[in-house]
């Protein structure tokens, strides 16, 4: 077993990258430094209830602290508009820009009609690449409560999808990549 210094530092160095991006997909990025600092100083101190993998955990954690800096509706607006904006590297490698403007905007449209809720559930599982048991304790729900609140959102996003105008083969392509 490890020394509780050299598992500190094999934490941070594993995870510090994802609980940035986590943070700044809801606060602008000098308050997302300041939760990701906050996030391995409470990790630190309380070393002994991190489990492996850590990440849901400090997710978690990463998450508390960013309610506790923003209203309700701030925090929306924040999550949102970084969602809308952000793209992984994996989409710029894979999508050739001019055949796939069509399936963005239609991404983009109905991603932001959707409610903060669902918009957190489909992140976590989409962006931050969780499992549905690990997005479950971010949001410290049970894993049934986190499959149900996944279903919902995916079918509140297939049904935003459908209501678009843009061409059916589009939308079909956008629908079964955001479901899967």
């Amino acid at each position: 077993m490890d020394d509780p210094e050299s598992r500190f530092t094999r934490m941070y160095d594993t995870y510090y990258r994802r609980v940035l991006a986590y943070a700044l997909t809801h606060a602008e990025p000098h308050t997302a430094e300041d939760i990701v600092s906050e996030t391995f100083l409470i990790a630190w101190r309380r070393l002994g209830d991190v489990r492996d993998p850590a990440l849901p955990w400090l997710l978690g954690t990463a998450r508390n602290l960013v309610r506790k800096q923003y209203d309700h509706g701030r925090r929306g607006r924040v999550l949102a508009e970084r969602i809308r904006t952000l793209t992984t590297p994996q989409d710029l490698a894979a999508w050739d820009v001019a055949e796939h403007v069509v399936e963005r905007d239609v991404a983009l449209a109905a991603i932001a009609g959707l409610p903060e809720r669902d918009l957190e559930v489909l992140a976590l599982v989409n962006w931050h690449g969780l499992e549905p048991r690990q997005a479950a304790r971010v949001l410290g729900c049970t894993s049934a409560a986190f499959f149900v609140r996944l279903h919902r959102a995916r079918r509140r996003l297939t049904r935003a999808l459908e209501q678009n105008p843009a061409p059916r083969s589009a939308v079909s392509r956008v629908a079964e990549r955001a479901t899967s």
